[in-house]
């Protein structure tokens, strides 16, 4: 996208009909000072929000009872005479004024009860695309786009919902289907998200070859890329203290940064999340979440809330200011570069293409222990073209069958190398699609069991509990890196000890881990346990067989503690690894924060690099550091990583 911007703000401004005297507060050249304050240069602003008002004189809706002059027409005024973009913001799944209104256009479930609660619940109500809400909708779309020509368009809380409300009972009869079965309901519902998102696109290009689009789910997900063919850009919505967590954003920008789209990564500046007003995080935290966004290959949109009097909080934007300052000094390492991966996930959310499954543990686990374990990878859909990897993964739960066996067994012989976890690998006839070195057996009866490594961990090779589910196998001839163990019984109300479950059963000793030539396979769903559990001797023992598979194919070595993030991105002529750390506290209950910079000194890093760089530099400082190269990597020591340091390896 030509003119991507790297420091956005997300202005929400959702506005109950009953505060007073709306916008009364709003003066351009404050407006203008504060934007340059926090070194903004996109902000999205609000034609109508969730209350269903608009702040703007219209023909087609209704402005806010106590809004007295064109609020948005002022911003927009604003924004361009200082050059800062401003997309339009207009709430599209939601709409309180018109849910109460037109009852008849809210979404439905089967007992007749609406998603978001019965109208007496205090939240916002979800309307059904497939009523004449959508015509209001989308003059409301062409009103905006025909009188202020904006630069984009940003649709809210949108995705394929099954609707079983009067009008979609009937249009379903009328197609031939059946309403009371789930699956046409959903089918039906796909339809409608469709027509949409076609809709949509037809009425903003009518006005605008170029203006941005994007439908906020809330979520991009995995293997849905017809859902996204009308975006032009992604935003991926991600407040670490919100629900989200601190590895959310690297897990959704592994998978998004394979579409060949612009992203953003949206934060907040709130302690928790949306709605807040007079919350604030530590500066440190929003100075760590931008640098995220940067390191893999992500513009930054930090989410804030304007108060209805219509000034901005010189507060939020000092805050946001000491983080953007900080991103625009480093926007030449990060505009257009492409980030280096050598390791690809088969996503699990993406194969099931199952919003249900959105969040799939394995999926989760994965990406935790290959974020700390400091790789390299991406997660792609199970359709994407994998063979420029070296690495494959499919994790504990996607089978071989079909087109996916026939080219992952390509990719292996053309010297790929493969894991697999769990069920992975499994062909439509309950045994391994490729040679393993072993025959599959199928599922462990007995749960949890016990891990035996067959090489030296931090805690010796003793017994481990495993919680996951284990599959067993008859070792053929395969290299055997791991062994387990059942417990006596399984835990029932027959037969039980002590407080959580019994021992292992040392009479029997049986293979668990195996590699055979560029193939290995570990007999446990440990991404998914990893997940839930986190136990360390899993981690350890995925590194180790990605150590056995990889090698010195290895892109990065270094002593980046578990918490730390590296990243490894290309421009021309050079390589920028980024080096990030933040300590992260609990507080509350179950909230995860930044507030405490910890510095960390002397971090050694060794890089996978084809050729003998001309010099290595701290960046954006523009220091030299020293370097040595040999057999194809470059090693030097960074002096300090206070939060974010980038290097710039230099051709």
């Amino acid at each position: 996208m030509d003119d991507f911007r790297y420091r956005q703000v997300h202005l929400d401004f959702h506005t109950s009909p009953a505060i007073p005297a709306v916008g009364d507060k709003f003066n351009k050249e404050e407006w203008q000072r504060m934007l340059q304050e926090g070194h903004v240069n996109s902000i999205t602003v609000f034609s109508k929000c969730h209350h269903g008002y608009s702040y703007h004189p219209t023909k087609v809706n209704e402005m806010h009872p106590s809004l007295h002059f064109d609020l948005l027409g002022a911003e927009l005024e604003a924004c361009r005479e200082i050059g800062v973009k401003a997309p339009v913001y207009i709430s599209a799944g939601l709409d309180e004024k018109d849910a109460l209104m037109h009852p008849e256009w809210l979404q439905r479930n089967k007992d007749g009860r609406n998603d978001y609660g019965d109208p007496f619940t205090v939240r916002f109500h979800l309307l059904c695309l497939n009523t004449p809400y959508l015509d209001k909708l989308l003059a409301e779309i062409d009103e905006v786009m025909a009188v202020y020509h904006p630069c984009g368009i940003f649709l809210d809380i949108l995705s394929e919902r099954s609707c079983w409300c009067a009008k979609c009972r009937r249009d379903m009869t009328a197609m031939g289907l059946d309403f009371t079965k789930d699956e046409d309901v959903e089918a039906f519902g796909k339809k409608v998200y469709r027509h949409y998102l076609d809709e949509v696109e037809r009425v903003v290009r009518k006005h605008s070859p170029t203006a941005t689009i994007f439908h906020n789910s809330g979520h991009v997900l995995k293997g849905r890329r017809d859902l996204i063919d009308t975006d032009t850009h992604l935003e991926l919505e991600s407040l670490p203290t919100g629900g989200w967590g601190y590895d959310h954003f690297p897990l959704s920008a592994a998978y998004v940064r394979t579409l060949g789209y612009d992203f953003l990564g949206m934060t907040g500046k709130f302690h928790r999340s949306w709605g807040e007003f007079g919350g604030f995080k530590h500066p440190n935290a929003l100075k760590y979440e931008v640098s995220l966004s940067l390191a893999l290959g992500a513009g930054c949109s930090i989410g804030d809330q304007m108060h209805p009097e219509g000034k901005l909080n010189p507060s939020t934007f000092r805050l946001i200011g000491q983080a953007y300052a900080e991103a625009e000094q480093k926007e030449p390492w990060c505009k257009g570069a492409q980030n280096i991966s050598n390791i690809a996930v088969i996503s699990a959310e993406a194969f099931y293409a199952d919003r249900s499954k959105r969040y799939s543990n394995c999926d989760v686990g994965a990406n935790r222990i290959l974020l700390e374990d400091k790789q390299l990878y991406d997660f792609i859909d199970p359709d994407a073209d994998f063979s420029s990897y070296e690495l494959l993964i499919l994790p504990d739960l996607i089978p071989l069958t079909g087109g996916l066996k026939e080219r992952v067994l390509q990719y292996v012989q053309n010297g790929g190398k493969l894991l697999l976890t769990g069920r992975s690998g499994v062909d439509e006839n309950g045994a391994f699609a490729l040679d393993t070195g072993a025959v599959f057996k199928g599922e462990n009866e007995f749960k949890p069991n016990f891990y035996i490594p067959g090489f030296d961990t931090v805690n010796g090779t003793t017994e481990y509990f495993m919680a996951a589910q284990s599959y067993l196998f008859d070792n053929v001839d395969a290299e055997v890196i791991a062994t387990a163990q059942n417990p006596y019984f399984n835990r029932t109300v027959h037969h039980f000890c002590s407080h959580q479950h019994a021992p292992n059963d040392r009479s029997l000793t049986y293979p668990s881990v195996i590699k055979k030539g560029n193939v290995a396979y570990i007999g446990w769903e440990v991404f998914t346990n990893y997940a839930t559990n986190g136990d360390y001797h899993i981690k350890e023992l995925v590194v180790h067989v990605l150590n056995e598979l990889l090698g010195e194919q290895r892109y990065i070595r270094t002593n980046l503690p578990d918490r730390g993030v590296a990243s490894l991105t290309e421009q021309p002529n050079r390589r920028v690894l980024h080096l990030l750390f933040a300590h992260t506290t609990k507080r509350g209950t179950d909230v995860e924060v930044i507030e405490d910079v910890v510095p960390l000194y002397d971090v050694k890093v060794s890089v996978r690099c084809e050729k003998q760089p001309s010099k290595v530099l701290l960046a954006p400082q523009n220091e030299p550091i020293p370097f040595t190269y040999q057999n194809g990597r470059v090693d030097f020591t960074v002096p300090k990583v206070l939060i974010h340091q980038m290097v710039a390896i230099e051709e």
